[in-house]
């Protein structure tokens, strides 16, 4: 808060009608040094003030650092917990991705006559591809038959259906099949181009799905 020094400035004018001009050189010093003394004591700040600030400054000091503290727990507990619930997750994935992969196995490892099933589809595609490429369809329409409703096909049906579980395997299934369909039909109408079409999509159909069962290392000639 400021001093006030001077609440009259007019009371230290000299009166010019009766002092001498020695009076008016002592006053006048007199008043610069009111003045001066007066500016240095509103200028310099009190002790009390000088303590509150410091007191505020460490309290504001050590209100940040908790905060930062608190605040890098907090995140570090909950990356934690984050972590380890993915951990959780990464690990049930597991343990169901091999749950899975053991029963695939064991079914086919049980179904030898499915295999046996497949394992003629393999043959019958190789020499179907062979003579398709010779332009031989007389040679493929006798392993083909007239008919997609032929025994061997529902044989091979049966053993799509024995092994299949997920949408997309179900999905391979349907686009060999009516790539068959096609096949057998272009066979037939002795249409060269179109066959050789159906063709690569029926044995396209049939690797993805080998591939996606785990069939694809018991097949010989994949």
């Amino acid at each position: 808060m400021a001093t006030v020094c001077l609440s009259n400035p007019k009371s230290f004018l000299p009166s010019l009608h009766s002092s001498s001009l020695s009076n008016l050189t002592v006053q006048k010093i007199s008043v610069k040094r009111q003045l001066i003394v007066c500016k240095a004591e509103n200028n310099v700040p009190s002790f009390n003030s000088l303590i509150i600030s410091k007191r505020s400054l460490s309290i504001s000091i050590a209100s940040s650092l908790l905060l930062s503290l608190t605040g890098n727990g907090l995140f570090q507990a909950n990356a934690a917990i984050l972590e380890a619930d993915e951990d959780d997750e990464l690990m049930e994935k597991v343990k169901k991705d091999r749950k899975k992969r053991l029963e695939r196995q064991g079914i086919i490892n049980s179904s030898t006559k499915e295999k046996g099933y497949l394992q003629d589809l393999v043959y019958k595609l190789s020499i179907v591809g062979q003579a398709i490429e010779n332009n031989d369809l007389s040679a493929a329409s006798s392993v083909l038959g007239q008919s997609t409703d032929a025994d061997w096909v529902q044989k091979v049906n049966s053993a799509f259906n024995k092994f299949s579980g997920s949408d997309e395997e179900k999905t391979e299934i349907d686009s060999f099949n009516s790539s068959l369909f096609s096949l057998v039909s272009s066979v037939t109408k002795n249409d060269i181009e179109g066959t050789k079409t159906a063709f690569l999509a029926s044995a396209s159909a049939f690797e993805k799905w080998t591939t996606l069962t785990g069939l694809v290392e018991e097949l010989k000639g994949l």
